[in-house]
């Protein structure tokens, strides 16, 4: 399993799960968190998180998305190498906003 590729989602489909209360991990640094975030999203900066990660007290798996998608995968890749279940939001912040990446 720790092999396989991590599974992602879109922004539109964690806005989907949001009444059901995923757990959300924004991994952007504090300062483009609080420029904007989901509201229930918890913060834990990437460049924090394996020393940070026993903050977060909720059941997995964990929703985690950053500014573009890219560090929410590195994180992603941490934590499954921990055991934790994680699902990357593809596209991030950018696409959660309606602004196209590529």
């Amino acid at each position: 399993m720790l092999f396989s590729k991590i599974k992602s989602i879109t922004p539109t489909q964690l806005k989907q799960l949001l009444p059901t209360k995923p757990t959300v991990l924004d991994v952007r640094e504090i300062d483009e968190y609080q420029a904007g975030y989901i509201p229930s999203a918890q913060n834990v900066p990437l460049s924090g998180l394996p020393d940070n990660i026993t903050q977060v007290f909720t059941p997995q798996p964990w929703y985690l998305i950053c500014r573009s998608g890219r560090r929410s995968l590195k994180a992603a890749r941490i934590l499954r190498k921990r055991g934790y279940q994680v699902i990357n939001v593809s596209g991030g912040m950018l696409s959660w906003n309606g602004v196209v990446t590529r």
